[in-house]
Parts: structure tokens; sequence; C-alpha cells
């Protein structure tokens, strides 16, 4: 299991000791998202960046429970996916700032020759390719737009 991988394991453990709910959900959402992938690639363990798409994916999933929470009116869920958002966050790498995301779709853009909208989805997976878990998919993507422009 890579670092990812066994960092998770052992939370858990520790979570279900400290009688942490929250976190113990949580992480074993992550866990079952973790096998399943597993299951569907055919292999035992999976790549830390295989882990890093499951976080991923799993926060925008929570994004988007907040939006719809916060127009239903339910702060109490709100402030739930909120908690367990902030638990998805701490196993991320450190995020990089707009500056640098910048500096890489600028370089991405002058190396692909990019100079139209027409160019975003070929700009869009070199940057995502280069910045693997280290920034926000919407963020890139605003970026991207804003400069192709």
């Amino acid at each position: 299991m890579g670092e990812f991988g066994e960092k998770i394991a052992g939370d858990l453990k520790g979570s279900i000791k400290n009688k942490d709910a929250l976190r113990t959900s949580t992480l074993r959402m992550i866990t079952a998202s973790m096998q399943n992938l597993a299951i569907e690639k055919q292999v035992k363990e999976l790549e830390d960046s295989d882990i890093l798409k499951i976080i991923s994916k799993q926060m925008k999933q929570r994004h988007d429970s907040i939006e719809s929470f916060k127009k239903g009116g339910r702060e109490d869920l709100v402030e739930k996916e909120t908690k367990e958002l902030e638990i998805l966050k701490s196993y991320l790498p450190e995020q990089l700032s707009g500056e640098a995301i910048e500096d890489i779709v600028k370089k991405v853009i002058k190396d692909t020759g990019a100079s139209s909208k027409a160019d975003f989805g070929k700009v869009m997976k070199q940057v995502m390719q280069e910045t693997k878990g280290h920034a926000d998919g919407k963020t890139i993507s605003a970026m991207v737009q804003n400069l192709l422009s």
C-alpha cells in the first residue's frame, strides 16, 4: 500500500479508538472507494495518484452538497459536510499558490502553442497532469479560460 493508503488506514484505526465518529465515517468512505477502485482495476494496491483522485472526487461531492444544503437552509448539514471537507483536505498534498498555478498554465500554453479557447482541453489535460493533487480543477479551469481569451 502506498504512503496515502497506509496513512488513511492508520488514521482510521486511531479515529475508531478515539471514538471520533465523523472522522471514522469519512475515512471509511475513502477506504470503501479505494477498495472499489482496486476491484475495478483488478489490482491489489492502488497508486497514490489513484487515492488522490478518490479524495479529490470526495471533496467535490462535499462542495456540491454544501451548496445544496445552503440553498435548502440546512445549516446543520452544511456544518457536517464542511467538517468532512476539512478532514479530506488534510490528506491532500500542499496546494499550489495562485501565482504558481498561473505560471504552470502560462508555460503549458507556450509549450503547446495554444492560442484560442479551442485549445482549452489540450491545455487543461497537461496542466492537470503537472499539478496532480496540488491544485483544484475549478481554479485551473478558470485560469486557463482567462488566459486563453
